[in-house]
């Protein structure tokens, strides 16, 4: 049974918002017809990764209108899983507070919280969002009244970063506090190269040359660990520990070439929905031959705390420990065995 189509605009259907997230890699649609009102969160290329029912704006039938959903509408929901089963006025203002991972999203009606979805919605599985007007769960929506306990800590936590990112100064704190921190444990910087043009998160490369009885040049990513990578907590049971990361890589060669490695990755993980921990491998994503250590490598696998590099610990942000994977070249058998 198809539950939900892509927000598509068709059939009868109006778009009321479209809201990408900070990382541009998520969006927020909101589609209503006559009868009811749907929001889904799906990626650039239209893909829907979640939805939620809203509303219903007429009395809501006794049973599910397969009908309905097989014409690509926004579903009703039955009488037994709304709070108003009569029916209720289209939707007034509405606005998005999306995740500091931007993989979720709060929507808001008139400054009331009136639905989320979180980043592991997932209509394929029956999990849908979370909604103010529904009751129990359902394949449409799940009761928001039953989750707020485990949500309200993450909204309010995304309300608070989003206005602490925007604020004057909150980026060149944030820097000095992460280059204060590499020059306790890998001595003075060398260059700083810019890694994120113009789009978020922003992100810079740091370099230290050579210090004490440390022979080689250390890159290391600096703003990685400003907001926490998504879906970790889809895989991690204590994801607070594992959530902020920083990238280094280590090089007795010329440094711009091992930095194009972090300019690579230093964004990925928001621009793709996805994490970066240890034992992860990434495959490079061009030709062997342009790869940056030689053209015998293919990709990378990232380590925490390899004991031939040096201790990177003692930095956390938001409350939770930030996290230095180490970059190592590997082959193409290397990856495929991994």
């Amino acid at each position: 049974m198809a539950i939900f189509r892509s927000a598509s605009g068709e059939g009868g259907t109006e778009v009321v918002l479209a809201a990408g997230n900070p990382y541009g890699s998520r969006t927020l649609v909101v589609e209503r017809d006559e009868d009811s009102s749907v929001a889904y969160l799906c990626s650039p290329d239209g893909t829907v990764h979640g939805a939620v029912w809203l509303a219903n704006h007429r009395p809501a039938p006794a049973v599910v209108d397969l009908a309905r959903i097989n014409a690509g509408r926004p579903p009703l929901m039955p009488r037994s899983g709304t709070l108003h089963p009569d029916g209720r006025r289209p939707l007034g203002q509405l606005s998005p507070l999306w995740f500091e991972e931007g993989d979720g999203v709060a929507l808001y009606e008139d400054d009331e919280l009136l639905a989320v979805i979180p980043g592991w919605a997932d209509m394929s599985r029956g999990m849908p969002g979370y909604a103010r007007d529904a009751v129990g769960e359902s394949p449409f929506a799940w009761a928001l009244s039953e989750a707020l306990e485990g949500l309200r800590p993450r909204i309010s936590n995304a309300r608070s970063y989003w206005r602490w990112r925007h604020s004057e100064g909150s980026w060149p704190s944030f820097q000095q506090f992460v280059m204060g921190h590499l020059d306790r444990v890998l001595g003075p910087a060398g260059r700083y190269w810019d890694a994120s043009g113009e789009r978020l998160p922003t992100v810079g490369i740091t370099e230290r040359p050579p210090h004490g009885e440390r022979g080689f040049t250390v890159l290391s990513t600096v703003g990685m660990s400003c907001q926490r990578m998504p879906t970790v907590e889809q895989w991690i049971d204590k994801p607070g520990a594992y959530a902020r990361i920083e990238l280094a890589v280590a090089t007795r060669d010329d440094p711009k070439e091992a930095a194009l490695l972090l300019v690579w990755l230093s964004q990925y993980p928001w621009h793709s929905v996805t994490w970066l921990g240890h034992g992860h491998t990434a495959k490079w994503y061009h030709e062997p031959s342009t790869f940056p250590l030689g053209p015998q490598y293919s990709g990378v696998l990232m380590q925490a705390n390899p004991g031939h590099m040096p201790d990177m610990s003692g930095f956390a942000f938001g409350g939770e420990v930030v996290r230095w994977l180490w970059l190592s070249p590997v082959t193409t058998q290397a990856l495929q065995a991994h």
